[in-house]
């Protein structure tokens, strides 16, 4: 059976530690559906949090922010298959919100996975070969279910069907994991901290205008929404920060702070620390390495810092002075 969480330990141990692999900010992607004739599934990934509108309809019936399959399933359940956004992950948890559907959520749902690098194999899978991750479990209608395993999977799936029993409406689907990415030469440079990766924003001060993952994402986004961005500071010394786990321990050469999109309201200067522990239960208690001084920054630009530090290190932390907005946060490397 799957651990039914409540928000806050949803949150903490399964949100701070693991990335949603399908989100549409990680290029998450519908790879195909059984029905979605009142609502369409693409909204299940969306990042932004369900609305309503009961005044709006459509030629299909009322309009809902999320998916919405046909009633008397005569099958036993509709379903979705979503295409990871990362190359593959071992997976630990989901989060399933039936919010403004009450009377036509979902009653019941299931997460099954599978391993598959061609999609056009998809076609040729049968049941069997599904592997469930959450075993069915009961939804109720207009709120958030926080299911979660004991432990991660142990292969790294890059494709996840979510089934609802027998049909329904579910408004957003999340699924968390570790990300396993492309295995790459250890002498090559790559970005440590980017979720593709396998880097997560772990500890953050605050975050009220913009997530911490946002950091992490590729690109350069598309406008302030899709960056961190932290409360105007009120107090004389007031700085912001964010722990940063990095795919694997790195010796970093680079960091890139963007402040993309952020014009009058970028931070006046960062700072970059760095340090290396085996078990992230300690990282309150770590000893941190300045990597980079107080650095001024400026509006809607790349600031590449040289690190000249050799040591590898495992977690960065990066301080903000003394509030504003960043875009992304890059920590280029080589694996230690």
């Amino acid at each position: 059976m799957a651990k039914v969480l409540t928000e806050s330990q949803f949150q903490s141990q399964i949100v701070s530690k693991y990335v949603d692999v399908i989100g549409e900010k990680l290029d998450g992607k519908i790879h195909s559906f059984s029905d979605e004739w009142f609502a369409q599934a693409e909204n299940l990934i969306k990042p932004k949090a369900p609305i309503r509108d009961a005044t709006k309809f459509t030629y299909a019936g009322a309009w809902y922010d999320g998916w919405e399959t046909r009633r008397h399933n005569e099958q036993e359940a509709d379903w979705v298959i979503f295409k990871f956004g990362v190359s593959s992950a071992n997976l630990i948890g989901c989060e399933v919100d039936t919010a403004f559907f009450n009377g036509n959520h979902a009653p019941a749902i299931s997460v099954e996975a599978v391993q598959v690098y061609n999609d056009s194999e998809l076609e040729k899978l049968g049941e069997k070969d599904w592997e469930t991750v959450i075993p069915k479990t009961e939804c109720g209608p207009s709120q958030k279910h926080f299911f979660a395993r004991d432990k991660l999977t142990e292969k790294n799936y890059t494709h996840a069907r979510l089934r609802m029993y027998p049909d329904g409406g579910i408004a957003r689907f999340r699924l968390y994991g570790h990300v396993v990415p492309i295995t790459k030469d250890t002498s090559e440079v790559v970005d440590f901290a980017s979720v593709k990766n396998g880097g997560v924003a772990i500890k953050v001060s605050d975050q009220h205008f913009g997530t911490a993952d946002n950091l992490l994402l590729p690109g350069r986004g598309h406008d302030m929404s899709d960056g961190w961005e932290t409360k105007r500071s009120r107090e004389p010394g007031h700085t912001d920060w964010v722990v940063i786990r990095l795919g694997a321990p790195a010796h970093l050469q680079k960091i890139v702070i963007d402040t993309a999109h952020f014009r009058g309201n970028f931070p006046q200067k960062v700072n970059v620390k760095g340090t290396s522990v085996k078990n992230e239960n300690d990282i309150d208690s770590a000893e941190w390495v300045t990597i980079i001084p107080d650095s001024k920054t400026s509006a809607d630009k790349e600031h590449e810092f040289s690190v000249k530090d050799t040591k590898a290190f495992s977690h960065i932390k990066v301080t903000i002075i003394p509030d504003g907005g960043v875009k992304r946060i890059r920590a280029f490397g080589v694996k230690a």
